[in-house]
């Protein structure tokens, strides 16, 4: 499965339901993780700090989400390019490749730091949030967007390992750094009583250990795959070819956040209590989200390299698999949830009322998670063939325009909390129907061509 030389797993031949399952699992495990760590903030700012400590990291949710979608986003590109270039066995263009990878990551994360601190105000007073949490939101969140270059070169560098197979390295260096993050927020939140800054101090530290982490390891390497300082440089043609992938990817993920913060606004009519109980209950969205996702940068890489090798009948039984897999397995994780619904938000709250608007949107959103597998896996496996833009159109005409839609029409004639939840499940199906109807004519079309 893995040569003996480069530890890469062999993607373009043997079964293909195992490796998919063994590349996916660690990179589901690595996301979960992260976000048990990222609730530890929540948790322990719920029960050391208040109420509306909670409300204020709450309101931030949705900012936090553009960003990091963003960054999530683009780093689809190094993915995909690297792999295609091991696919095409022009392992010569890695070198590089990564070193513009690399470079262009660290300068766009300081780009991203200083947009962050310009316009995070301007977002928290355009999503509604109350004045009585707005200034410890803008603490949080300023001192959140500090980590946003090492988050850069984390998910970059990770996007590196991923290419070749590694999805197992990401997660250890997940589980030390997140195991700093929840350390440093029960001393500096308990012990210092820094409240919002604390965990906002803990998240930029733990994201500084992720980032060292995976640069020391290509270091290390000794092949196509080494990384040096001093050979920090873009070529234009490479970052082109990254962007070509990554941008549509990052637009795509950061505008599906900023739909959120009209959902936001919505929420925040409700009072504090709601924002503070869909805060919480979208943890277990991303739980099982996050696995869905796994099978979706499962479905990109192992495209990217077939496609890149010629196989497009391969590439047909990765998507069917990873389709099967993304939403089985993430249903699977929100049956769990919703079965004990009550005991899972009560390790975030103590508060009746916040409790109830939690379980609200679990037993409306999280229960059919599994759908969002279906627009993931078939973005991931056109992107995997080249083909970025068509399904980042899509997803933003399903994310935003359907669900502004809905919030000026349905919601607007049925302004309760449920119905503000249903547009997810209603834009999932939309979105993922649409995105289907593409791929299938993509295929048909490259059959026609003996591809």
């Amino acid at each position: 499965m893995k040569t003996e030389k480069t530890k890469e797993m062999d993607m373009l031949s043997g079964e293909l339901a195992g490796k998919l399952i063994l590349f996916s699992l660690p990179l589901a495990c690595s996301s979960i993780l992260q976000q048990l760590f990222n609730s530890a903030d929540v948790a322990v700012v719920g029960r050391f700090a208040g109420d509306t400590a909670l409300a204020a990291v709450g309101s931030c949710v949705a900012l936090v989400g553009i960003f990091v979608n963003l960054i999530v986003g683009l780093s689809v590109g190094p993915n995909a390019v690297l792999a295609n270039l091991i696919g095409q066995k022009k392992r010569e263009r890695i070198n590089p490749m990564i070193h513009t990878i690399l470079t262009f990551g660290l300068i766009l994360g300081i780009l991203l730091m200083v947009i962050g601190m310009l316009v995070s105000r301007s977002v928290l007073e355009l999503s509604g949030t109350p004045d009585s949490v707005l200034q410890v939101a803008l603490l949080y969140i300023r001192i959140y967007f500090l980590s946003l270059p090492c988050m850069l070169v984390y998910n970059f560098g990770a996007a590196v390992l991923r290419s070749f197979g590694d999805t197992r390295r990401p997660m250890y260096y997940l589980i030390v750094s997140g195991i700093i993050n929840v350390i440093l927020n029960l001393i500096l939140v308990i012990v210092f009583q820094l409240g919002v800054a604390g965990v906002a101090i803990a998240t930029v530290i733990s994201n500084i250990v992720s980032a060292v982490m995976v640069l020391t390891y290509l270091y290390h390497r000794e092949d196509e795959f080494q990384f040096r300082f001093h050979k920090m440089k873009i070529e234009k043609k490479d970052l082109k070819k990254i962007l070509m992938i990554g941008i549509p990817a990052g637009i795509q993920g950061a505008i599906f956040s900023i739909s959120n913060v009209f959902i936001q606004s919505g929420i925040n009519s409700f009072g504090e209590a709601a924002i503070a109980g869909s805060s919480l209950a979208l943890n277990f969205e991303y739980f099982t989200y996050d696995i869905a996702s796994a099978f979706a940068q499962a479905a990109v890489t192992f495209t990217s390299q077939n496609y890149g090798a010629g196989n497009i009948k391969r590439c047909k039984k990765i998507f069917w698999l990873c389709m099967l897999f993304g939403m089985g397995f993430t249903e699977i994780l929100s049956v769990v949830f919703i079965l004990w619904d009550k005991f899972f938000v009560g390790i975030y709250t103590t508060s009746a009322s916040v409790a109830a608007f939690g379980i609200i949107r679990m037993r409306h959103v999280c229960s059919l998670e599994g759908l969002t597998a279906t627009y993931e896996v078939e973005s991931a496996a056109m992107r995997g063939m080249g083909k970025s833009l068509e399904p980042s159109i899509v997803t933003i005409l399903g994310t935003v325009v359907f669900r502004m839609i809905w919030m000026v029409t349905v919601f607007r004639m049925f302004p309760t909390y449920e119905m503000l939840m249903n547009v997810y499940v209603a834009s999932w199906i939309f979105t993922g129907g649409t995105i289907f109807v593409i791929y299938r004519l993509h295929m048909k079309k490259l059959e026609q061509q003996n591809i």
